[in-house]
C-alpha cells in the first residue's frame, strides 16, 4: 500500500503535535474540586490574613473555590506534617513561612523533611528577620 505524500505529512504534523495538545488539555481541567490552602497559624494573624486575601483572587483566576484552614499548633509543624501526607495531587498547599524554615533546623526528630517533602510554588510576602546580639557579648561566646 502506498502512502500519498499529503497524507503522510498530516500523520507526522498530528503525531508531533499530540504531546502538546495532551499537555493544555490537562492544564485546562485544573483544578476540577476545591483546593485547600493549609495555615500553621490562628485565625487572624499575618498569614491567615494573607491567605484569606489571597482565595478569592484564585478562585476568581481559577474557577474552582479555594478554602482556607487553620492548624495552628507545634509552631506549625502540625500545619506542615498535614500537607506532607496529603496525596501529591495539586489540591492542598501550605502557607509556609521563615518558621518552617527554623523549625527544619531546629527540631530533631520531624516526621518529614521540609526541603525534600514541599516544593515552592510562588513567593507571595517577604518578611526580614534579624537577630540582635549585646555588644558587651564577645566574639568568642558566639557559636
Amino acid at each position: 500500500m502506498k502512502l500519498p505524500r499529503r497524507t503522510f505529512l498530516h500523520l507526522t504534523a498530528s503525531a508531533a503535535a499530540l504531546p502538546a495538545v495532551s499537555r493544555m488539555a490537562w492544564s485546562d481541567t485544573y483544578p476540577t474540586r476545591p483546593v485547600r490552602l493549609i495555615v500553621g497559624f490562628p485565625a487572624g494573624g499575618l498569614t491567615d490574613i494573607l491567605a484569606r486575601l489571597l482565595a478569592p483572587s484564585l478562585s476568581e483566576r481559577l474557577g474552582q473555590q479555594f478554602i482556607v484552614e487553620d492548624q495552628p499548633g507545634a509552631g506549625t509543624n502540625i500545619a506542615t506534617e498535614r500537607v506532607v501526607r496529603a496525596l501529591p495531587d495539586g489540591y492542598t498547599f501550605l502557607m509556609a513561612t521563615s518558621t518552617n524554615a527554623i523549625n527544619a533546623t531546629l527540631y530533631d526528630n520531624l516526621k518529614f523533611n521540609f526541603i525534600r517533602d514541599t516544593t515552592p510554588i510562588a513567593s507571595i510576602a517577604r518578611t526580614p528577620l534579624l537577630m540582635e546580639v549585646n555588644p558587651s557579648v564577645s566574639g568568642q561566646d558566639r557559636p
